[in-house]
């Protein structure tokens, strides 16, 4: 899965071209680098975002097209 779409669909953030300009900004690291919007997401993967004050390092744990909302935070746990 594109990680633009999995930005959206884990609700880690609000809308997908929210998630690729923030990709496209070097705001969303994976693994260590710089993740373009068309970065493949494999579970294990550790993602870090760096909107707002506090930057959020979550790793990923599951990878699915479509989630329930009260299920969204089961695809990744807070480092």
């Amino acid at each position: 899965m594109r990680l633009d779409k999995y930005l959206k669909v884990s609700r880690l953030i609000k809308r997908r071209t929210i998630a690729n300009e923030a990709c496209d900004a070097g705001r969303i690291i994976v693994n260590g680098k710089a993740a373009r919007a068309s970065y493949d997401v494999k579970v294990g993967d550790v993602i870090e975002i760096c909107l707002g004050q506090k930057p959020l390092k979550v790793k990923v744990t599951a990878v699915t097209e479509v989630v329930r909302k009260e299920e969204a935070s089961d695809t990744y746990t807070v480092l």
